[in-house]
């Protein structure tokens, strides 16, 4: 069986409209393997339109993204395959434990995480003794870790494209110190992450990093 092809994200005079405002236009850029994309500009610029635009959860008025060298308009199964997305909201059901939402969100990805593969996760990322709490009684911070604690059950699995929506927001210092060591596992194999920041994002610097304004 061939290698797969490495991993390339382009975006190609990508464009979006909100109603009769146009939010961004013209948006040309391309990430290679083992590359992180910072998506910037100020509030209301369209950061989010943007990542839900290139996920395929929102229309593009012009342009188009393409992946691993084919437009995902045709290929929207096999992206889909590469695909991990986690928007800003966390999105847990509150009568749910934090095991219960993790896993609830992988079998909605494809996954089939054990139960032990979905405790260590939550314990990775610092849920310890909070992994069958209802999701109502954790701080933001905590919830958003939950979500978060996905992307170390698909480390080293077919997902080698990362979408996410200001993934530090709520996080404390152990917290961001935990998420940026996933990021740079992911992009030490050969992934590309894709997110928005407010603030630039302190990766190792031998690890490639494109900024994108809007």
């Amino acid at each position: 069986m061939p290698a797969p092809q490495a991993a390339s994200l382009e975006l190609r005079e990508l464009a979006c409209s909100r109603g009769t405002r146009r939010l961004f236009g013209g948006v040309n850029c391309s990430v290679r393997a083992g590359e992180l994309m910072r998506v910037q500009g100020p509030n209301g610029a369209g950061k989010t339109t943007l990542l839900r635009t290139l996920c395929g959860l929102s229309m593009s008025t012009e342009g188009e993204v393409r992946w691993c060298g084919q437009s995902v308009a045709h290929e929207r199964d096999s992206f889909h395959r590469d695909l991990i997305y986690i928007g800003h909201a966390a999105a847990l059901k509150d009568d749910l434990s934090a095991r219960e939402n993790l896993l609830a969100a992988c079998l909605l990805g494809g996954q089939h995480p054990s139960d032990a593969q979905v405790l260590g996760a939550l314990r990775a990322a610092g849920l310890r003794h909070r992994e069958h709490l209802p999701s109502r009684s954790l701080s933001q911070g905590q919830r958003r870790r939950v979500s978060l604690a996905r992307l170390v059950l698909v480390l080293g699995e077919s997902s080698r494209l990362w979408v996410l929506d200001e993934p530090f927001n709520a996080l404390d210092t152990d917290a961001t110190a935990w998420l940026l060591g996933v990021l740079e596992a992911q992009l030490r194999r050969g992934g590309i992450v894709v997110l928005t920041s407010h603030m630039p994002v302190a990766i190792d610097p031998a690890l490639p990093q494109v900024v994108l304004s809007l």
